[in-house]
């Protein structure tokens, strides 16, 4: 089955063509981002929606010791969930490689950005900070679960409230004091199949790939992040293209956050 599926993708791509009518750097819609899908149980969350594809994200914060080399910061912990309603691929039990894989890109996007400024966590030097939690959930897997991972993570700290803390205790009750984003460190991942460079891919263009690179976006064009799958080799020159591509693609889905 595998095999019959590339060899359709290969068909149409040879003939520079996309199953769904696409253009290769074309993104699917409608690309939709809600805030606060979740207020009650998290101190922030979201939902967000590529063509078929939907994925949630939730944040909680706690507070805990920090660690003994990074004394007056604060952390992140990324935690990606995948649930077999979303793709019957998925099993129960230990995270597979694909889940920690996609949990460690969103983590790095964000952590290597210093999208979170690990400073403003901490409560008191030494002995108290935040640990802000990040868990990610895919609703339904219609393929490039990397960036809308990304993307359902950043709109859940956007939405994200401090919760009281008092007396050393942390009160589970939003206040107005938002979590402050230093950026937006944008992914996107672009798959290649053959000589063809794809974003947004389906479940069948993926199954038919030769390799994978995500590559995370700032504003000004810098690039914090990148993270290459996939057996095949990518030359220096399909990097470069890739790259450009992303930088491009950044702008055009950052604007979904204003």
């Amino acid at each position: 089955m595998v095999n019959e599926v590339k060899e359709y993708v290969d068909f149409l791509l040879n003939k520079n063509l996309r199953a769904d009518g696409r253009k290769f750097d074309e993104y699917r819609k409608p690309i939709k981002i809600e805030y606060g899908i979740s207020s009650k149980s998290a101190e922030g969350s979201a939902r967000v929606i590529i063509g078929e594809t939907e994925v949630v994200a939730g944040v909680k914060l706690a507070v805990d010791t920090p660690y003994p080399d990074t004394p007056d910061e604060g952390t992140i912990m990324v935690n990606v969930e995948l649930l077999p309603l979303s793709n019957p691929d998925f099993e129960l039990g230990p995270p597979p490689i694909d889940a920690i894989e996609l949990s460690r890109v969103v983590d790095r996007g964000i952590r290597e950005s210093k999208s979170i400024d690990f400073k403003k966590l901490c409560i008191k030097k030494g002995e108290k900070s935040w640990i802000v939690f990040i868990d990610i959930y895919p609703i339904n897997d219609a393929g490039n679960l990397f960036d809308a991972a990304n993307l359902a993570a950043l709109a859940a700290l956007k939405d994200t409230k401090y919760p009281k803390y008092e007396d050393g205790k942390v009160i589970y009750e939003r206040t107005n004091k938002p979590l402050e984003l230093e950026n937006l460190p944008i992914a996107c991942t672009l798959f290649k199949i053959g000589d063809k460079l794809l974003i947004d891919t389906t479940k069948e263009e993926e199954s038919a790939a030769d390799a994978r690179l995500t590559v995370v976006t700032l504003e000004d064009g810098s690039i914090p992040a990148m993270q290459k799958g996939g057996e095949e080799p990518i030359t220096p020159e399909e990097i470069l293209k890739m790259i450009d591509i992303s930088i491009d693609k950044g702008k055009e889905l950052r604007k979904y956050f204003k």
